[in-house]
């Protein structure tokens, strides 16, 4: 045996980066979330806000709170996110009617119309990545599965 080959680990090590889930996790979402930067420029939406629209699309009006809890975020995240969403014109924050001590958030008509817009956007990833809709099906049930473990 010669020094070289007697340096050489014969097991795999634990903690290799390359092996790691979350640095995998971690560039994916960079990946996949640099993929869709140039899809939502032209709408003057970061991919945060999308995820904001898409709460308030799906299911408005809705709390901060309620947009918070929905994207999984703390409110106090999504108030310079709210800030400018509102400053481009697509939401208006009002207090509630019901609790004067939240807010409400509603999509103007400008709003409302870019869902127009954003239905192009899952087929536009989906097409850049090179996903068919089962491959995305599958790899959501996947990463919703590790979410709930991860709770």
């Amino acid at each position: 045996m010669t020094a070289e080959t007697t340096n050489r680990p014969t097991a795999v090590d634990p903690l290799d980066l390359e092996r790691q889930v979350c640095f995998a996790l971690a560039v994916a979402s960079r990946s996949v979330i640099g993929v869709y930067r140039p899809l939502l420029e032209p709408m003057q939406l970061t991919h945060p806000q999308y995820l904001v629209m898409l709460a308030l699309w799906q299911h408005a009006p809705l709390s901060v709170t309620e947009v918070a809890d929905r994207l999984q975020l703390d409110p106090a995240t999504l108030s310079p996110l709210l800030k400018r969403l509102e400053s481009t014109g697509y939401v208006v924050r009002r207090r509630d009617p019901r609790d004067e001590r939240a807010l409400q958030l509603t999509l103007t008509p400008q709003g409302q119309e870019l869902r127009t817009e954003a239905l192009k956007i899952p087929a536009a990833v989906m097409e850049r990545l090179r996903l068919s809709l089962s491959d995305v099906e599958s790899m959501h049930a996947v990463l919703v599965d590790l979410i709930a473990r991860a709770r």
